[in-house]
């Protein structure tokens, strides 16, 4: 599949979570056609995969360092800068690029394959708990609260306990006593 036709699949596709992935497949492609490395998804978007789509969000966040790769292949295929967004008013998608990278070298990612050669990465299970254990204590976000134990209750199993309690207990996280309540409670 060339580039318009995966457009046209995005444009035919229904699932607001599939047309956000193809999107990042994508761009994926192209970063890895110029040699770069791929982006990884992160916040809502990815919370909206591992919850089956149960949590839905609007745009496309991603983790990418360099920004102007992704600046070339974002504007490459129609999307323009909008304050903090890229937009494609065609196609009805939003970017954001909130993060350079992920917070350490060990992090782990999920590669989702959406066709022949296509794929993109998502930010690990356990990363993204820890990110919204954040929100749920800092923010006071409710939802993020909810998610995290919907989260906890669904892969309980898939988990990686030693991970996730080691990036609890990190200074810029320090959420180690809610993990383990939430833990504590979905049992």
């Amino acid at each position: 599949m060339n580039s318009n036709e995966i457009i046209e699949r995005i444009k035919q596709t229904e699932s607001p979570l599939k047309r956000q992935l193809l999107m990042v497949a994508l761009i994926t492609r192209l970063l890895e056609q110029k040699g770069k490395e791929a982006p990884i998804v992160i916040g809502g978007c990815a919370l909206s995969y591992y919850t089956r789509e149960v949590y839905f969000t609007a745009d496309i966040d991603l983790a990418y360092a360099d920004r102007e790769a992704l600046d070339t292949v974002l504007k490459e295929i129609g999307f323009m800068k909008e304050g903090r967004y890229w937009v494609n008013e065609e196609i009805k998608l939003a970017i954001e690029v909130p993060a350079s990278v992920l917070i350490g070298e060990d992090s782990p990612v999920e590669i989702v394959e959406l066709a022949e050669n296509l794929q993109c990465k998502i930010i690990g299970i356990e990363d993204l708990i820890i990110d919204r254990l954040n929100a749920c204590k800092y923010w006071k976000s409710e939802i993020d609260c909810e998610m995290v134990e919907l989260l906890i209750k669904r892969y309980t199993k898939e988990l990686d306990g030693d991970y996730l309690e080691k990036k609890a207990v990190t200074p810029e996280n320090d959420v180690l006593s809610e993990l383990l309540e939430l833990r504590k409670k979905v049992e």
